[in-house]
């Protein structure tokens, strides 16, 4: 299925923002903000916090993205992994994991049905939890390979780079971890 984001350049986006074209940051945003808002929200757990991960992320994406070498990953993956990490940042600075309110936890459902118009949101809440139990109980090396993969967009490369380990290990660790997620979310 394709998707409006599927039209959408994020590196020429960079590039323009590198260049200092605020309309580009403000397409990046319009984009993937609400999505973006969502991987903060899981992170950080309230959403007043996630806000202000994603308002200095968007902060980040902005000065640092001259960084951004195209030949080294796609643009979108390069956006989601600042957000993530600017998130997981927070948490580690304030040294716990803040439990989700009832508030969050709704601001999640409503998202949810949004997006697809047909999910039941006990149902969600449900699998997310035993998702993030299921993912919770796989060793370091899995869980990181696919939370890069699928939270962050990178490619096997890119993973095998951040993760500094062989390419056919990650491709073995994802492989894996998903045989255990789907076993334990069974």
């Amino acid at each position: 299925m394709k998707t409006a984001s599927d039209d959408f350049d994020y590196d020429a986006a960079l590039a323009a923002c590198a260049r200092g074209d605020e309309r580009a940051l403000r397409g990046i945003y319009d984009r993937e903000g609400r999505r973006l808002l969502g991987v903060a929200l899981r992170i950080v757990r309230r959403r007043a916090l996630a806000e202000d991960v994603l308002h200095d992320a968007f902060l980040s994406i902005w000065t640092r993205a001259r960084s951004f070498d195209p030949a080294r990953g796609a643009g979108r993956g390069w956006i989601y992994s600042i957000v993530r990490h600017q998130a997981l940042d927070v948490v580690r600075v304030g040294g716990r994991e803040v439990q989700a309110g009832e508030e969050e936890l709704a601001a999640l459902d409503a998202a949810a049905v949004q997006d697809d118009g047909t999910a039941d949101a006990v149902e969600r809440r449900q699998d997310l939890g035993r998702l993030h139990d299921c993912l919770v109980g796989l060793d370091e090396a899995k869980r990181n390979s696919i939370l890069y993969a699928y939270v962050d967009g990178c490619s096997h490369a890119e993973i095998a780079a951040r993760m500094q380990s062989p390419l056919g290990t990650i491709k073995a660790w994802i492989k894996r971890g998903l045989s255990a997620l789907k076993e334990c979310m069974g």
